[in-house]
Order: structure tokens, then sequence, then C-alpha cells
């Protein structure tokens, strides 16, 4: 009995840890998560979808008036060497302007690294806090170490499938849900693919901020472990947040973020502008993305481009 005991406490004390979703499928040690389903052969196939040339820039602009989670904001100032149109550089009198940038990472268009979130200070493939985390920067899963994300871009049009845009608040897709829209789309998704969703809620950014970060339509813990199946390497949506809020379960506080994120290694897209995809019917795409490479950063503003 006093074994039996043993062994269960065990069993307990490992799924409490957390050790049930590490290490990961890529192997222990690993920081690099999904990306890893990306390869040389995959760009090379999804650059075959580029049939008309034609560019969508897949970032909003990131400004003053930007919404986005609290405290988070965004400020520049413009600094004019010698100030007040002052003294010119040598003969040719040159002149130039210069700029400082005071602004969260998290704001906008946006991708959320491997060290966003976790799950009680243990984050992708086991690395706890304490480990990598620094107020000068992360020393794992930062997204400067990440390579460009290049690959076959998906959009799922939402709004079709429920039949209004934008969608309401809390409206939660899930796995019944996505595989009715790829169906009707007549999109296959596929291991190392990007994912994204339309919703129609970025729509409301800057007309009604209130009500958009107030709450959003998006994907529910089903959907996440659906895709996460399907071995995708990032999904993203036209909210601010991805998963649908309120939250499916109002216990929890961002389910979606930790379960694709620390348990997947799967990237999160914020703020994607795919309208213009959307209204062409780009369903396929080839979809690329070189983040800027700021040491240690947990996030990055970025503006992928879709090209089909």
């Amino acid at each position: 009995m006093r074994i039996i005991c043993i062994l269960l406490a065990c069993a307990t004390a490992t799924v409490a840890s957390g050790e049930d979703w590490y290490p990961s499928q890529h192997g222990e040690g690993d920081t690099l998560g999904a990306i890893n389903h990306l390869s040389p052969d995959k760009v090379v196939e999804a650059a075959g979808l580029v049939k008309t040339g034609k560019t969508y820039a897949l970032g909003v602009v990131t400004g003053w008036e930007s919404p986005a989670y609290p405290p988070r904001h965004y400020a520049i100032t413009v600094i004019q060497p010698g100030q007040d149109l002052g003294p010119t550089m040598g003969a040719n009198r040159a002149t130039g302007n210069d700029d400082l940038l005071y602004t969260w990472m998290g704001i906008g268009s946006q991708i959320d690294g491997l060290g966003h979130m976790g799950i009680d200070h243990v984050y992708y493939n086991g690395l706890h806090a304490k480990d990598f985390v620094t107020t000068k920067g992360l020393t794992a899963l930062a997204i400067e170490k990440l390579p460009p994300m290049v690959g076959r871009g998906v959009l799922l049009d939402m709004t079709r499938h429920y039949g209004e845009s934008p969608l309401p608040a809390g409206t939660a897709f899930n796995e019944a849900e996505i595989k009715a829209q790829a169906a009707a789309q007549n999109v296959e998704i596929r291991t190392g693919d990007i994912v994204l969703f339309y919703t129609g809620w970025l729509n409301l950014a800057g007309v009604d901020n209130e009500r958009f970060m107030g709450g959003e339509p998006g994907l529910g813990m089903g959907g996440a472990k659906y895709l996460a199946s399907l071995d995708v390497v990032a999904i993203g949506a036209d909210t601010w947040g991805l998963e649908a809020v309120p939250h499916e379960n109002p216990e929890l506080m961002f389910p979606v973020h930790p379960e694709l994120l620390a348990k997947n290694g799967i990237y999160i897209l914020e703020n994607m502008d795919v309208r213009e995809l959307a209204a062409d019917e780009s369903w396929e795409f080839l979809f690329v993305l070189g983040q800027p490479r700021f040491e240690g950063a947990v996030q990055a503003v970025i503006n992928p481009v879709a090209i089909r």
C-alpha cells in the first residue's frame, strides 16, 4: 500500500508541476517551438501560391492613439540635431532628423514570443522564469532569436460562418466551427501553416476603442487544441488578443495564450489587418515575417506581408 501511495503521489506531483506538457515534441532544450515545422521545402511550396504578385500589409499603423491592453502605450519624439532649424552640417549644409521611441512592444500589430505567457512561472519546454527572465531582457525565448517566419498562410473568414460582422464579443470558435469554415472555403490546414482569422473586430479600432478593448470574439480552448494538433506555426486574428473575451470559463484568465505558447510553442499574432485579404477571398498565400531583432524582447511590433 505504501508503494502504491508513493507512486500516486509522484504522478500527482508530475501533473501539478506541468511536466505532462514538456519536454516539447521538438526535444529537450528546444527554444524555437512550432517554427521548427518550417523548412526550405515548405517555403518553396508556399512560394508557389504567388500568382498575381499582389502584396498585403497585415500590420496596422501604430501611433499615439492606438488602442492597447493597459497600461501599454506608444510615444515618439522627433529630435533635430541643433534643434529649432539650427546649424547645418558641412559645406553642403546637410540637415536631418532623428527619433526617440518610447513604447511597449505589445502594441498594435504584434507577435507574442514563447516567453510571453506561461503556467505558474513555467514557460515553453519547461523553462522556469528564474532561469531566463531578467529586467534587461529574456536570455531565452526572446524575439531576436527567431528565424524569419516564411510559409503558407491560411485565412478563415469567420464572419461568413456566423453570418455577421463584426462577430459579438465572447464568440468562441472551436474545432467544429474551424472545420466547417475551412470546408466552406475549400481550404485545408496543414503542418507548418500560419493560420489567420477574420472576425471584423478591427473595424472598431479608432472608431469605438472602448468597445474594441472591452472584449473580442476569438479562438476558444477547443479550437486552440485542434490547431495545435495540426502542428501549425502561428495563429493570429484581427483582434487585440486572439482569444474570445469574455472567456468561455470565467474562472480562467487568457487560457488560450499559455495553451499555445507554453504547451505547444505556437506563436500568436495580434491585430492582423486581414480585411483586404478577406475582401479578395485570398484564402491561401505566401506569408512573410522578418520580425525586428530587439535583444531580449518578449514581443514585437510587426508588419507581416501576405503575397498572392
